[in-house]
């Protein structure tokens, strides 16, 4: 099992490791072994809480699929292991970040003062462009 707290955590049934070769240096090993890992997630699958679902999906941005699949891609090192561990690991940072809540957002209005100075400023533009026109010429 894989503890991403200790409430929760995923069995290793529930990700699947995919090893390519990875590119980058590496000399000729680079093009005999795959030590690059693919990690695939089904977040939506997932037994996690239908928040902590929508926020991971919205986390990991391009890396999901269609489907609501999480795509890891790790080859920061040159060996399969530790590649494995990377994905791992950044999969179980991503949850983590996903689990916190996000504050509340609280309803503001701008000040009266902030206000005035939004319309001076605003007159202030207007004189200046009022000024740029071209002078009508009143010469018959």
């Amino acid at each position: 099992m894989i503890q991403v707290t200790p409430a929760i955590q995923i069995a290793p049934s529930e990700i699947q490791l995919v090893f390519v070769r990875a590119s980058g240096p590496g000399g000729q090993n680079v093009n005999k072994v795959a030590s690059a890992v693919q990690l695939y997630y089904d977040v939506r699958g997932s037994p996690l809480e239908p928040d902590v679902k929508q926020r991971l999906l919205r986390l990991a941005g391009r890396r999901v699929t269609e489907e609501g699949v999480l795509i890891i891609e790790a080859k920061r090192y040159r060996n399969q292991e530790r590649n494995r561990e990377d994905a791992v690991q950044r999969l179980v940072r991503l949850i983590r970040k996903a689990l916190e809540q996000p504050p509340a957002r609280r309803a503001t209005r701008p000040s009266r003062a902030a206000k005035a100075v939004r319309v001076d400023q605003k007159t202030h533009r207007g004189r200046l462009k009022r000024a740029r026109r071209r002078v009508p010429d009143d010469r018959y």
